[in-house]
């Protein structure tokens, strides 16, 4: 009975979930006199999609969202990385203070940051740029705790392998963390893609052109115009806002889910 129930309760959510994606999809591909109704044997058409396309440089913000992102996740993989090695294997004096700090860091919303952030970014003299944009997210604190846990795990025997071999400390971090960790990469890395590529508030107040400008802040044009909203344009846009990523997700879902199982657990 209690297994009958959370299967209710988790189909229950996920209808939820998937119910304003459909609405989406629906409104996309049908005429505007269709986006408050369903009717059986509705026209399909693409013409929303290409009045989206047309009243705004889609391509330009795509290029801008995967620069972004891809700038992002590169700098906290790096990052991220070495500082989780360290956390793992090194006694230093402080260890512990310093990666308590580094977990204090997730419980400040980087919204309190937005005034300080644009200040450091005026005095670099960057604003209104991709790397304005990315630099507040280049460390990451929940990189660095997810890595460290994956980390830990590792045996200490593979180390000593590896330097009897003659590998350095960089070697032995490239040639036999990393690729063990490979899941946790990648969950992560849908993680951050997910977040910066719907990030809307900091792009919004740190950018002003479309040369610098993601999809998220792009999409506020469809919402700007004297005619009213055109929900079937909007829909449109959306899904192809979108679209990249749910084709991530389903392509990683298993490796997304096991990653985080296990450093749950550990």
């Amino acid at each position: 009975m209690a297994r009958v129930i959370e299967s209710a309760g988790a189909g229950l959510l996920a209808f939820l979930w998937v119910l304003p994606l459909l609405y989406a999809v629906w409104t996309a591909f049908h005429p505007a006199e269709f986006s408050a109704r369903f009717t059986l044997g509705a026209p399909l058409t693409l013409e929303n999609f290409a009045r989206a396309w047309e009243a705004a440089p889609f391509a330009r913000y795509f290029l801008n969202s995967f620069l972004l992102v891809s700038l992002v996740l590169a700098g906290q993989f790096v990052l991220c990385t070495l500082a989780a090695y360290a956390f793992a294997r090194y006694e230093f004096p402080g260890r512990e203070i310093a990666f308590m700090l580094v977990l204090v860091q997730l419980m400040i919303m980087p919204d309190v940051l937005i005034v300080e952030n644009y200040r450091t970014m005026s005095r670099l003299g960057i604003l209104d740029s991709i790397p304005a944009i990315a630099l507040p997210y280049i460390a990451s604190a929940f990189g660095v705790f997810l890595l460290r846990q994956t980390f830990k795990t590792v045996p200490r025997e593979l180390d000593d392998a590896a330097r009897v071999e003659g590998a350095n400390a960089l070697q032995v971090l490239l040639k036999v963390y990393v690729p063990l960790a490979r899941p946790v990469y990648i969950a992560y890395g849908l993680v951050s893609v997910s977040y910066h590529w719907n990030n809307f508030l900091w792009p919004l107040i740190v950018t002003n052109s479309v040369e610098s400008r993601p999809l998220t802040v792009g999409l506020q044009v469809f919402s700007s115009g004297d005619q009213g909203i055109d929900w079937s344009v909007i829909c449109a846009a959306t899904l192809m806002t979108s679209a990249p990523l749910l084709l991530a997700f389903l392509l990683f879902q298993r490796q997304f889910v096991q990653s985080f199982m296990r450093a749950g657990i550990r």
